[in-house]
């Protein structure tokens, strides 16, 4: 309010110097000498082309920052392709482990983060240069955290993770891929929640339309239980299984959300390397503790046993855990990045996508059930995420509107003031 104040006073003052100034060259031409005259044009000349070198180069700032911008949402794209490809792919690769006759679910929650290793080369691609914004611009090198608060971030984090690919691991043993994918669906309210007290996340009317819609959609399934469960699986094994995957969905909310804290509040710098550190490392933890329970609960032993019992053969169940590995992996990066560069809740509404992705796939692959209520859930996710999509293209067409706004009185008001300074 006081900034808007301000700028109305100083367009006020712009008006009444502009009136001002025919005024005061006809005073000054009546009463100056040829000499004068001729001083004032070669001065009036002057601050013109100063003015036009000036101009020039707010035009060659306004071009690269729509560059910057450009790449941005390059980038933004590139990320949103990682992690729907990531998570639809592992979903699928998810259930058809225990579809193939897999049952072990410390060695499927293993997979999910074991991976992390693969990205290690990238360190060799990132740049080591100085920190800098979303869209480029160098800041000040922020003071780097100490050892114990980056031990402290990883190992939350990593703990977070441990637990809910183990609930993940229960989930997918015990319901369809569609029916968990719509499940897991319902973090969006819990990011929801965690964000608006963790990152003090705004709510529009389109963000909070957004939430609605894709929280209705994953909550349908409960009013129509029996469409959507496995054959030989009891109505108890099936509650286990989708409270194990709400749970799951409420843990990767608040890892979600506790990733923008720690990003903005502990960690402070912005560089695709502090993307990466924080992916390896909070993996690296989280797979330091599902390898206690895999040694633990003794599954290890049964390796062997159960890949000779897998119904594709030994080398399609290698090849199963394998490329759940990696595209997982994909996942991570898609996901961290996303929430670095915008928030955790526009990362949720994007993972919200590959809702119907999962379900057509799952469908045409394992035969899922693809009833009426299926597909009012589908139409409602793709209606949220568009609908928190365009929230985010309004905010941002909004700041392109007030950074022109604010060149270009900057610059009017340059120019009258040297004007009337010369006379």
């Amino acid at each position: 309010m006081h900034e808007n104040l301000k700028r109305n006073k100083e367009i006020k003052e712009k008006k009444k110097q502009k009136k001002r100034e025919p005024l005061l060259l006809f005073a000054f031409y009546r009463t100056s000498s040829p000499l004068d005259r001729k001083q004032h044009m070669a001065e009036t000349q002057e601050i013109n082309l100063h003015v036009m070198v000036q101009d020039d180069q707010e035009n060659k700032e306004t071009k690269l920052e729509a560059a910057r911008n450009y790449q941005w949402w390059i980038r933004i794209a590139i990320y949103i392709l990682f992690l729907l490809c990531g998570q639809s792919s592992a979903t699928l690769l998810g259930r058809l482990y225990y579809d193939q006759g897999g049952q072990r679910k410390w060695i499927a929650a293993l997979v999910q983060v074991v991976g992390f290793p693969i990205l290690l080369p990238l360190y060799f691609i990132s740049s080591s240069s100085s920190s800098s914004s979303k869209f480029g611009k160098q800041q000040a090198k922020p003071s780097s955290p100490s050892l114990l608060a980056l031990s402290m971030v990883y190992g939350v984090l990593g703990l977070i993770i441990a637990l809910g690919s183990f609930l993940t691991s229960y989930g997918f043993l015990y319901l369809p891929a569609s029916t968990f994918t719509i499940i897991f669906a319902s973090q969006l309210g819990f990011t929801a929640l965690f964000s608006f007290f963790l990152n003090s996340q705004k709510f529009t009317p389109f963000i909070i339309n957004s939430i609605v819609l894709l929280t209705i959609s994953s909550t349908l399934l409960a009013f129509q239980p029996n469409s959507s469960s496995l054959s030989g699986v009891s109505k108890a094994k099936q509650a286990i299984g989708f409270i194990c995957t709400v749970c799951s969905s409420a843990l990767a909310a608040l890892g979600l959300s506790l990733s923008q804290f720690f990003f903005r509040r502990v960690i402070k710098k912005e560089s695709f390397r502090v993307v990466l550190d924080m992916v390896i490392f909070e993996l690296l933890v989280a797979s330091c503790m599902i390898l206690v329970g895999v040694f633990a609960s003794g599954e290890w032993k049964d390796l062997s046993k159960e890949m000779d019992g897998f119904g594709l053969g030994k080398i399609s169940y290698v090849m199963t855990l394998l490329w759940s590995t990696i595209v997982l992996q994909v996942f991570q990066i898609g996901i961290v990045a996303l929430i670095f560069e915008v928030s955790s809740l526009f990362c949720n509404i994007i993972s919200a996508l590959a809702l119907p992705i999962v379900q057509v796939l799952a469908a045409i692959i394992f035969h899922d059930n693809m009833d009426g209520l299926k597909v009012i859930s589908i139409v409602l996710a793709i209606g949220g995420s568009v609908s928190y999509i365009y929230q985010n293209y309004l905010d941002d067409q909004k700041s392109k509107s007030s950074t022109t706004v604010e060149s270009a009185n900057s610059n009017a008001h340059i120019g009258v003031s040297e004007a009337a300074s010369s006379m």
